[in-house]
């Protein structure tokens, strides 16, 4: 059975991705530990998003149908859980802006991991898989 995937569009072009083996725990809910490990892993698919394009993303309708969360590096994105809902539309400016830990000023960044997480909740305690994109500031 083929696993679920994510896709990520901007302007013509698409990049589609699934969970890596350690980050897909076959339908059961990933300990806390790989959960924040799989957040900050190191993405293999890549998009370039030009200023001001949008960011279009769907989901396999599996994950739609449990839930699911759009998260920035390891800061969530969606206002909600996107349950029963296989896209997503967001602004590629806010997701490029990201807040230095240290000053708590707001910066332009060059690269964003952008984190599908498949997920009851807004938690983070009940994930069952991560799909991970790089997305790349383009001219």
């Amino acid at each position: 059975k083929p696993t679920a995937l994510a896709t990520v569009t901007v302007g013509s072009k698409t990049v589609t991705a699934e969970a890596s083996s350690k980050c897909y725990a076959k339908g059961t809910k990933l300990p806390e530990q790989i959960f924040v490990n799989c957040l900050q892993a190191k993405p293999t698919h890549h998009i370039t998003v030009p200023v001001g394009d949008q960011v279009r993303i769907g989901v396999d309708p599996s994950i739609g149908d449990k839930g699911w969360l759009v998260v920035q590096n390891t800061s969530l994105v969606t206002p909600e859980l996107l349950k029963n809902k296989t896209y997503w539309t967001i602004d590629s400016d806010s997701l490029f802006t990201v807040q230095d830990p240290q000053t708590g000023q707001s910066q332009a960044a060059k690269s964003v991991t952008l984190n599908i997480v498949e997920s009851s909740d807004t938690s983070g305690q009940n994930s069952f898989r991560v799909i991970q994109f790089t997305l790349l500031r383009g001219k």
